[in-house]
């Protein structure tokens, strides 16, 4: 479960706001399909933001007509959320949730996976609005390097779980780092864990044997 819980009211307020990088607002995204625990939150929160929309004044918009006409003429599938863009994803991945199909682009199963380290895979898909996202595929009772973080990391657990110093986590919970953790995650045993992660800032490795594996994770 999440254990810093400043920090997770913080991102979910964030998301009500959509002020999050667009990585962190599908991560977050995921993390409420995946789990019930924070969707009441994020919807009183969301009930609040409509209302002060309601309490302030109206803003008078520049070239009103020019502006409608351009939606109005425009392609009208656009309008339509039920109706899938053009170049979005056909097929549906069932192992992906939704929030997250815009940045990892199919199923597990066809994504480009890299070995890490032995037992450990990732795949990564680039930066965009200043974080990198990626996944994480760790064996079942590996551990991960002993890390700290030079800006700040976000774990959603897809399948499977893992613990660190700071506690349990299973699909659907949230897991938080930054320079004042120091940590080495460990995949629980009988299940594979496989996690997506947004990182802001670079990846320390810390331990005797993280720091000989430094070269290879760069």
């Amino acid at each position: 479960m999440e254990k810093n819980v400043t920090g997770m009211d913080e991102l979910l307020a964030g998301y009500a706001a959509g002020s999050l990088s667009y990585p962190a607002q599908a991560l977050v995204g995921a993390h409420l399909e995946l789990s019930d625990r924070n969707r009441g939150y994020v919807s009183s929160l969301e009930t609040l933001a409509g209302v002060g929309l309601d309490d302030a004044a109206p803003i008078d918009i520049s070239n009103r007509d020019a502006a409608l006409s351009a939606i109005f003429d425009g392609d009208d599938t656009l309008l339509n959320d039920n109706v899938p863009l053009s170049g979005t994803h056909s097929e549906a991945a069932s192992d992906v949730p939704e929030s997250l199909l815009s940045i990892v682009g199919t199923s597990m199963d066809k994504l480009p996976w890299k070995t890490l380290l032995p037992g450990v895979k990732e795949c990564k898909f680039g930066e965009i609005d200043g974080c990198v996202s990626s996944l994480l595929w760790v064996r079942a009772g590996r551990a991960m390097p002993s890390h700290t973080h030079h800006g700040t990391e976000l774990t959603l657990v897809l399948k499977g779980g893992f613990k660190d110093e700071d506690g349990h986590y299973i699909s659907g919970d949230v897991a938080f780092a930054d320079g004042d953790v120091d940590h080495k995650p460990i995949a629980d045993e009988g299940e594979d864990c496989i996690c997506f992660a947004v990182t802001a800032g670079r990846l320390e490795l810390t331990g005797p044997v993280g720091r000989w594996f430094a070269p290879f994770m760069r």
